[in-house]
């Protein structure tokens, strides 16, 4: 099979012509049909996150098919369709485990980044970390659906029920959020870098009241906002927009450091907390909420050997949307 692989951090990946792993127990090889590109995968290529495997196959966001199962597989069958999240192995015995906070796991292994990825024609994954995929999403579309969707979804659960909702950095991730925060009637501010014509003009395609710059203030105060652009800066910049009591999700696997701002902005109760991983039952939920809220996802096609440059035009911010390698 063909597998682009990371060597060394900070260096292109190379195409690798190697055998198709073979499942152990527990596990299905999955045949890659879709594999988005996650931001996070250049937080791994970029050498921000320090913690890699090498060589790696980066790709968190798999959609293919079920073509072999490893011994006691019981929960999937060859020919299923499924997807692979972030969140790849988890121990099941600690506290976080036992306790519903599995994103927390001590012991947790993550898909592309200590377990090889879906830059591939094949993968395995442990079955309990497979997702089944609703049938009215193609592969492609699906793909993003794996971490900008549960990520942003699992964000947005935090965020509460709130009226009012700004999301910063109009990506992958947030344009599946707005067309969820929109489905249960909460109003969308969208911001971007400044200046962003296109990305803001995608933002009110998709039902955002309002799209403007990073370093505007939206016309009206926030209950919530969401960061998904990974600028410690934007922090304070949300905690300015937000009304008394409200809450700042910051999104991100990395964000660069926060800068120092006055306990003013944090006063009257705002909060601000992070997003660590996913858990599965996010997965559950958000998989059956996207086709009732028909969710449709913004994809732009990368054959797999052109990974190197699809990560490039991420990097660039030069698409709307989500890229997709297609092996």
């Amino acid at each position: 099979m063909l597998a682009m692989t990371l060597e060394r951090a900070r260096t292109p990946l190379r195409a690798i012509d190697r055998a198709p792993p073979e499942p152990d127990s527990g596990q299905v090889l999955i045949r890659i049909r879709a594999c988005g590109v996650c931001r996070t995968d250049l937080h791994v290529v970029d050498g921000e996150l320090t913690e890699p495997k090498l060589p790696l196959v980066p790709g968190h966001e798999i959609v293919g098919t079920v073509e072999a199962v490893g011994a006691g597989v019981e929960r999937r069958r060859i020919g299923d369709r499924v997807g692979v999240p972030w969140l790849g192995w988890t121990c099941g015995a600690c506290d976080f485990c036992r306790s519903g906070r599995e994103n927390l796991c001590d012991r947790a292994r993550f898909t592309g980044y200590q377990i090889d990825g879906g830059y591939a024609e094949y993968t395995v994954a442990d079955e309990r970390f497979c997702f089944p995929i609703p049938a009215g999403f193609d592969d492609r579309a699906a793909a993003p659906l794996m971490c900008a969707g549960l990520i942003g979804y699992r964000a947005l659960r935090l965020a509460g029920d709130v009226k009012r909702l700004g999301l910063y950095g109009f990506g992958a991730a947030a344009h599946i959020v707005a067309q969820i925060a929109r489905y249960r009637g909460q109003e969308v501010f969208a911001f971007t870098k400044p200046g962003d014509a296109n990305s803001q003009e995608f933002a009110r395609s998709l039902g955002a009241a309002w799209a403007g710059g990073s370093d505007e203030q939206p016309p009206e105060p926030l209950d919530a906002a969401l960061i998904f652009a990974p600028v410690g800066a934007l922090v304070p910049a949300a905690l300015a927009a937000t009304v008394k009591g409200g809450i700042v999700v910051c999104a991100g696997i990395h964000m660069s450091d926060v800068p120092r701002f006055s306990y003013r902005l944090l006063w009257e109760e705002r909060v601000v907390r992070s997003v660590a991983n996913l858990t599965r039952r996010d997965g559950e939920e958000f998989l059956a909420l996207a086709p009732r809220a028909k969710v449709r996802t913004t994809t732009v096609p990368f054959p797999l050997a052109q990974a190197n440059e699809a990560l490039a035009q991420l990097r660039e911010g030069r698409f709307e949307g989500a890229a997709v390698l297609l092996p």
